[in-house]
């Protein structure tokens, strides 16, 4: 039995370590994240005290706690991004949603159906489940800190931060499609009227209110830190960084309300904010408390992910869901991520990358444990939690590794040519990252 004071140490231990981790692991092959997973799993094999770690049994709790993960880092991602909304200067993002996401669903679906042999809604939900994108999981590879400037964020970071931004979102229909297709399995197979509600109601009406949610309630909250006649309501002015997470629970629980995706909600009433004064300082201090926030959820989480697997988490492991998993990261999302960048403002070599790292995180985790919740897809619950967990274990390391030294790279690329190309020995970071490569 675990002591509770051993867990109130080992919290202890934890939160120390994820405010010194990011400086120490700093420019290595190595990242937070992956540290926490390889703790949890050397502790649990050391025979430490830990509790038992159970996703089908537990949940409820597994569902709310991702599910917080994932809001918090959405306001993050939202508030950090430097670039205003629109057609062209968003279009790489646009092609990730577009092509890439809809490619890869299809791909993870015919793999789960044809090569593990589970049934439709089985493998439609795979590949829902595994849709979403996660930088938070190698911190390098997403934008920094919000600035003062439109122009400083490099195609790859932006890229990759918006395009997780909205399609942690976008999962949703796929993941409530498997549902209904479970449903309509059950009931004697799939009809048009049953197509045709799925499409209207969970695609566009869904969408469109969490849209419509985000940028409300976004245009209230930037009045209200920004412009407010009453001083004492104009929150800008007394720079207390948990209204951010004040905002994320307000957009995430009015949209659900209305039956909208709060997924969406969160990340559009970031970008709404930060557009109702771009260059103010409070930005700042709202992305900081969040990040925080982010920080210790996903250490926290991915210690008890470590301690699963240690556990035997992929015990119902088959070799059959372990290829789909991993040709999702190796095959899969390169392939189609690339195709989806050809023609947009990245240069070759930030195509490559953009198109590589496709990681997969706590977005995958929340999904399974709120699908399981609704519905029984006609394979062991237990075999599900072990191809996502094994595809986000795999990611984790993968990126995990490679995301310092590949994004440094690129970064002394680019000051090189920005050297180059008359800049100066000290070329400022607009320069630098309108460099494409």
């Amino acid at each position: 039995m675990t002591s509770p004071d051993f867990l109130f140490a080992l919290l202890g231990v934890g939160a120390l370590g994820a405010a010194a981790l990011p400086r120490l692991v700093a420019r290595r092959p190595l990242s937070v994240p992956l540290v926490f997973l390889a703790c949890g799993m050397a502790l649990q094999l050391l025979q430490v005290p830990l509790p038992e770690i159970d996703p089908v049994a537990d949940r409820v709790w597994v569902e709310h706690l991702t599910e917080i993960c994932v809001i918090v880092s959405l306001m993050g991602a939202g508030l950090a991004l430097n670039r205003p909304f629109g057609r062209r200067l968003w279009q790489g993002t646009w092609r990730q949603l577009c092509v890439t996401m809809p490619l890869s669903i299809a791909a993870v679906g015919l793999l789960a159906w044809g090569v593990i042999g589970w049934p439709p809604a089985a493998a439609l939900l795979l590949a829902a489940v595994l849709a979403p994108t996660d930088p938070v999981l190698a911190s390098e590879v997403r934008v920094g800190a919000p600035t003062d400037s439109e122009h400083d964020e490099d195609e790859v970071r932006f890229a990759l931060t918006s395009e997780a931004g909205l399609n942690d979102g976008l999962a949703f229909p796929f993941v409530l499609g498997a549902g209904a297709l479970a449903v309509a399995a059950a009931d004697g197979g799939v009809t048009f009227g049953g197509f045709a509600r799925w499409a209207l109601l969970d695609v566009v009406f869904r969408c469109a209110v969490g849209v419509a949610a985000g940028l409300a309630v976004g245009a209230l909250l930037g009045w209200l830190f920004f412009r407010a006649g009453w001083r004492a309501m104009r929150l800008s002015e007394h720079r207390e960084g948990f209204v951010a997470i004040g905002a994320t629970f307000l957009a995430y629980g009015v949209t659900e309300l209305v039956h909208g995706y709060g997924f969406v909600a969160v990340f559009v009433t970031a970008c709404r904010i930060r557009a109702a004064e771009r260059a103010h300082g409070y930005h700042m201090v709202l992305h900081d408390f969040v990040e925080q926030v982010e920080r210790l959820l996903t250490a926290a989480l991915l210690f008890l992910l470590g301690v699963f697997v240690a556990q035997g988490g992929l015990a119902p492991l088959t070799w059959q869901g372990a290829m789909a998993g991993l040709l999702l990261l190796f095959v899969v999302r390169p392939l189609t991520g690339w195709l989806a960048q050809v023609g947009t403002a990245a240069g070759p070599r930030e195509r490559a990358v953009i198109a590589f790292f496709g990681i997969r995180g706590i977005g995958s985790l929340f999904y399974l444990a709120y699908a399981l919740g609704s519905h029984g897809f006609g394979v062991p619950a237990g075999e599900l939690w072990a191809v996502v967990t094994l595809t986000v274990v795999a990611s984790v390391v993968l990126h995990g590794m490679t995301a310092s030294p590949v994004i440094s790279r690129l970064d002394r690329l680019r000051l090189h040519r920005a050297r180059a190309g008359g800049a100066g020995p000290d070329p400022d970071e607009d320069e630098v990252a309108s460099k494409r490569l």
